[in-house]
C-alpha cells in the first residue's frame, strides 16, 4: 500500500492507496509543534479506525508548503513505517513543463494537482483549490504550467474580517437562499459566499479570455463542492485531486 500525504497551511490530508484505489484518507490539522513521535502515535490511531495495518504500507510520497513540519512527518515514516517517501521538488519526474518564472516558486500542491488533473481529465484546464490560500492554475492541453492567480482563501477572509471589525461575529461559511441577509449573521454569510463564488466566476473568465482557449474548470479542496454550488464556471469537482496526483507522480517515478 501507498501512503500519500499533503501538508498544507491549515491542513494536511492523508490517504492510502491499494494500487489505484483510494482505499482512506483523513483531514487533520497541520500543527506544527507536533514531533515525529507524536504524528507516528496519530498516523498509527488514524490507521487503526480504518484497520489498516502499518506493516502493509511499503512506500510513501509527501506534498509540503510547510518547510517547518516536512522534517518531523519524514523521520515520522521512517521511525513508525520503515519507508522514506519521496518529496515532491526539484528533480522529481512529474510531466509537466514549468513555464513560471522561477518554475522553484511553484507551490508543491500546485504542482501535484496540474498533474492529476491532466491526468484524469486533459488539457487545456483551469485548477481551483480552495485552501489556506485559492489558487488558480492554468495548464495547457501539452502540459505546460503556465502560471496563475493567488487569493486569500474565504475563511482567512472571514478570520480576517472578525479579527479587524470589534462588533462582528465569526460565522460559518454557508450558502444562503437569498443573498439579502436580514440580520448581521446572515449578511456576513452572504457577503463571503456570494463575493467568494462571483471572485472565483470572474477571474476564471478573465484567465479563459486572457488564455484565448476554452479549458475544462477543475474545482479542489477541502469547500470545493461548497462553493461549487454557487459557481457558474465550474465543470469538475474532485476533493481528493491532490491525493490523486501524489499517487500519480509516484507511479511514474517508479517506472523511470
Amino acid at each position: 500500500m501507498l501512503l500519500v500525504i499533503d501538508i498544507g497551511n491549515t491542513n494536511a490530508v492523508i490517504g492510502i492507496y491499494q494500487e489505484q484505489e483510494l482505499i482512506s484518507s483523513w483531514r487533520v490539522a497541520s500543527d506544527k509543534t507536533k514531533t515525529s513521535d507524536e504524528l507516528g502515535i496519530l498516523f498509527n490511531e488514524l490507521f487503526k479506525v480504518k484497520n489498516i495495518s502499518p506493516s502493509k504500507i511499503s512506500a510513501g510520497i509527501l506534498s509540503s508548503v510547510v518547510p517547518t513540519i516536512t522534517p518531523n512527518v519524514v523521520e515520522m515514516c521512517q521511525d513508525y513505517f520503515n519507508l522514506s517517501p519521496l518529496l515532491i521538488g526539484p528533480g522529481l519526474k512529474t510531466g509537466l513543463n514549468i513555464k513560471y518564472e522561477n518554475p522553484k516558486e511553484v507551490g508543491a500542491d500546485r504542482i501535484v494537482n496540474a498533474v492529476a488533473a491532466l491526468s484524469l481529465y486533459g488539457g487545456p484546464l483551469i485548477i481551483v483549490d480552495f485552501g489556506t490560500a485559492t489558487t488558480f492554475c492554468a495548464v495547457s492541453q501539452n502540459g505546460e504550467y503556465l502560471g496563475g492567480v493567488i487569493c486569500p482563501g474565504v475563511l482567512v477572509s472571514a478570520e480576517a474580517l472578525f479579527s479587524k471589525a470589534s462588533k462582528l461575529p465569526r460565522v460559518e461559511i454557508v450558502k444562503q437562499e437569498k443573498i439579502i441577509g436580514k440580520n448581521t449573521v446572515s449578511s456576513i454569510q452572504s457577503g463571503l459566499y456570494y463575493g467568494y463564488t462571483s471572485q472565483v466566476d470572474g477571474i476564471v473568465k478573465q484567465m479563459q479570455a486572457e488564455l484565448n482557449w476554452q479549458a475544462k474548470v477543475v474545482f479542489t479542496g477541502g469547500l470545493s463542492q461548497l462553493l461549487a454550488d454557487g459557481c457558474t464556471t465550474v465543470d469538475i469537482v474532485n476533493p481528493d485531486l491532490t491525493l490523486e496526483g501524489l499517487r500519480i507522480i509516484y507511479e511514474l517515478n517508479q517506472r523511470c
